[in-house]
């Protein structure tokens, strides 16, 4: 998704450099914001169950190592989902900006 959403995002650079902007061009931007937006809730859910799984296991780590390992292990798989809601909630913001700077220059 990160390079679908980088090439998006370049090719609409280039058409606002470009000037080739019309209302079918916005109205694609909207579409493929909302879809971008659809990910970004997903990723959300995603990272907030292994953070609350992460959390429920490092808080019995006191009853059993296995608890740590279990932790430790969820721990790996949520730093990167973090690193990654971030990312890609920087660029849908990056194509709210681009929508809005141009629209209202028009």
């Amino acid at each position: 998704m990160k390079k679908y959403i980088d090439d998006y995002i370049l090719m609409l650079e280039e058409k606002i450099k470009n000037k080739d902007v019309d209302q079918k061009l916005w109205d694609d931007v909207l579409i493929k914001i909302d879809f971008f937006n659809k990910e970004r809730i997903i990723h959300l859910l995603i990272t907030l169950f292994y953070a609350l799984f992460a959390i429920l296991f490092a808080c019995h780590i006191k009853e059993s190592i296995m608890y740590l390992i279990f932790a430790l292990f969820m721990m790996c798989f949520l730093i990167p989902y973090i690193i990654y809601y971030f990312k890609l909630e920087a660029r849908v913001q990056y194509l709210y900006k681009l929508y809005d700077q141009t629209k209202n220059s028009d």
